[in-house]
């Protein structure tokens, strides 16, 4: 990025021209080949193993809602050259520690911290998330295969283990640390920049009291710290273990071939289903807190090169055509490491093209896939390079747009071989003080549904983070002054299409004491679109004391809206978009999802052309049992409908409302007229 303001030195923010460089390179000169293949297999799952373990204990140490119930944490692995081996689950960079601190210098008991987005390496997409890093070290240079030692020395660093979560509190204008109308990363909590938090195994006590002291919810954080740490110290002697058995070389050869696997298998199996050429395609954030609602635009050109490209075969992802820099906190520091981080966080889009879903759940997300993507950022000043001190908080409005914007524009080049429109990202919660007393805050990341397949219906209520859940009824009510009355499927809420998206959920909270009400969450005008004549899906919406004398609809960024005891918040969140024209979903279907109350009766008339009969639930019968269609009345109804537009997606209406009445983009066209790019 350009040269800071005095605010911040000029030093710490390179140049979006010459980014800090960390080359791909191998640990052994033939990149893995002479590995053995039986023992790739057995690092690989110590690998996980060890990756596993580590979540696992912070899951059962830790104390906030958000890293032991809602599981808004992850866990990664990475080689001494900073590569990301493990594939179960995305992870921040190393990059940041090796930047600040010689491995050379580490000691054994080191762990790193940090949580300062703008010296993240784009690591870290906003102050909430706290990263700890572990160096791994071994003390041997090598042993035979047989796993006999064959010398001794000084420990060394030999990998990495590292750990990040989404905290209760980290300081800043209101709790949570997320505040909607931020102008600023000052008014987002506290930045910590890579520090050393344990020395040598000590902890660093005073660096522990600021932070604790800057945090609403004091208690929790000190206990997530502690378990965070002392899960990446127990994975980092785990992972020692390996290398003791083994020998240093021949782990190294290992990781090597692990990561030379996944680029060989993405080459073979992802990209040569991509033909050669250019396809742009871009989405839109719809508010930024601060400004009016209006068109924040997330753009992509993909080309895929030939075979004999001088630079050789990859995709290039131009981000040429993104929106200026936002005033409000839903910019993302994308452009750091030459985007390294952001490759491996789209990289997943692209399993979608693996020739099976059952082949797709095996393809795994490490460092190999970045040789294969080459990355074009736009100059500094853009929603993906903010200039300091922009705020950042609700990054996920771009950096989770960015994910459909990649399945569009791939979407375009396969002839709408991908999904539809997944749910992203939203945080809710409610504030206030308990009956004793005493400040509570409980926030949620609820999930909403994945888009429809060319195989299959979308997921209902996903949670696009992995492993990540809702919190559990019995813990929330035992522990927050409020009753949860309702948790399902929110009925209608997936797009129409031959393939159904996946729902989103329907929640109601009753609150039993006055409390704030806040909502971190976007699509709640411009909804999951829907590809290959598939329609969009429902967006977020959240009614205080619905059907009763004071409804009202809040809006989706809310930090502090009030809310009377007895008061019910009803929460629904985004459908997925549908996949191909809902007329040609077989009616047998579109009955069973009525059954199932999926679909209304309504719904299944206006959206699908279905003509039922029966009664949903006629007394005496079982739920649904004579309910079933007209086959003679539906093909009528369906052949009356007139011809669908020529946009390849569907936005929804709320794309017309800040589009100047437009029904589609120029980028929805495909075929001879349409501009690819």
């Amino acid at each position: 990025m350009t040269a800071a303001p005095a605010t911040e030195p000029a030093t710490a923010v390179p140049s979006a021209k010459a980014p800090t460089q960390f080359p791909f390179a191998s640990l052994t000169a033939d990149a893995g080949a002479a590995a053995d293949p039986v023992l790739v297999e057995i690092v690989q799952g110590s690998l996980a193993s060890v990756e596993m373990e580590v979540e696992t204990a912070i899951g059962r140490t830790s104390r906030s809602p958000m890293i032991r119930d809602a599981h808004d944490f992850r866990a990664g692995i990475h080689d001494r050259l900073l590569r990301k081996l493990t594939g179960r689950s995305y992870s921040a960079l190393v990059h940041p520690v090796a930047r600040d601190f010689p491995v050379e210098q580490m000691r054994e008991g080191d762990v790193f911290f940090h949580n300062d987005v703008y010296r993240s390496e784009g690591g870290i997409g906003h102050l909430p998330d706290l990263c700890v890093t572990v160096p791994v070290f071994s003390r041997g240079p090598s042993a035979d295969a047989s796993g006999g030692s064959t010398g001794g020395g000084a420990p060394r660093v030999v990998a990495f283990v590292q750990a990040f979560g989404h905290h209760d509190d980290i300081g800043g204008a209101v709790p949570g640390s997320m505040p909607s109308g931020a102008t600023s990363v000052f008014e987002e909590g506290l930045m910590v920049p890579p520090i050393k938090l344990w020395d040598a195994g000590v902890p660093n006590r005073a660096a522990l009291a600021i932070m604790t002291r800057n945090s609403r919810m004091p208690e929790s954080l000190a206990a997530d710290l502690d378990a965070e740490c002392s899960a990446c110290l127990m994975g980092a002697r785990r992972l020692g273990e390996l290398f003791d058995r083994y020998g240093v070389e021949v782990v190294e050869s290992a990781f090597d071939a692990i990561i030379d696997r996944t680029t060989t298998t993405y080459r073979r199996e992802v990209l040569g289903r991509i033909p050669v050429g250019s396809w742009t395609w871009e989405d839109y954030a719809e508010h930024d807190g601060v400004d009016d609602p209006r068109l924040h635009t997330q753009r992509i050109t993909l080309t895929r090169t030939p075979a004999d490209d001088p630079d050789g075969e990859r995709l290039v992802i131009d981000f040429d055509g993104t929106g200026p820099q936002a005033r409000g906190p839903i910019n993302h520091c994308g452009d750091y490491s030459d985007g390294v981080f952001l490759k491996k966080w789209l990289a997943p889009v692209l399993r979608n093209l693996a020739a099976t879903p059952e082949r797709m759940a095996e393809l795994d997300v490490n460092e190999g896939v970045v040789p294969l993507i080459e990355m074009r950022f736009p100059e500094p000043g853009t929603l993906l390079t903010p200039v300091f001190p922009a705020p950042t908080n609700a990054r996920t409005f771009v950096i989770l747009r960015l994910l459909g914007v990649l399945a569009g524009a791939v979407a375009k080049a396969v002839d709408g071989q991908m999904p539809a429109d997944q749910e992203t990202i939203r945080y809710t919660g409610v504030y206030g003080d308990d009956a004793e007393g005493r400040p509570y805050l409980m926030r949620e990341v609820l999930g909403g549904g994945s888009g429809g397949r060319p195989h299959g219906d979308g997921e209902d209520t996903i949670h696009v983070v992995p492993d990540s859940r809702n919190l559990p009824t019995e813990f929330t009510e035992a522990r927050f002054p409020f009753l949860v009355e309702r948790l399902s499927l929110a009925v209608d809420s997936g797009g129409a299409g031959r393939f159904r998206g996946g729902l989103g959920y329907e929640k109601h909270v009753r609150m039993l004491r006055d409390a704030h009400f806040m909502s971190i969450a976007d699509r709640s005008i411009l909804a999951c679109w829907g590809v290959r004549g598939g329609l969009a899906g429902a967006p977020f919406q959240v009614t205080i004391d619905p059907g009763g004398p004071h409804e009202r609809e809040v809006d989706a960024l809310a930090d502090a809206e009030p809310v009377r005891a007895g008061e019910v918040i009803r929460i629904r969140t985004t459908g997925g978009g549908g996949w191909g024209d809902p007329l040609e979903r077989d009616p047998a279907l579109v009955v069973r999802d009525v059954v199932w109350r999926k679909v209304s009766p309504e719904a299944a008339l206006a959206a699908y052309g279905v003509v039922l009969t029966g009664s949903l639930d006629e007394p005496g019968q079982e739920p649904g049992h004579r309910l079933g269609h007209d086959a003679d009345a539906t093909r009528a109804e369906r052949a009356a409908r007139p011809p669908r537009g020529p946009a390849f997606f569907d936005r929804g209406p709320g794309y017309a409302s800040l589009a100047g009445g437009a029904a589609h983009a120029d980028v929805d066209l495909v075929g001879p007229s349409a501009d690819l790019g």
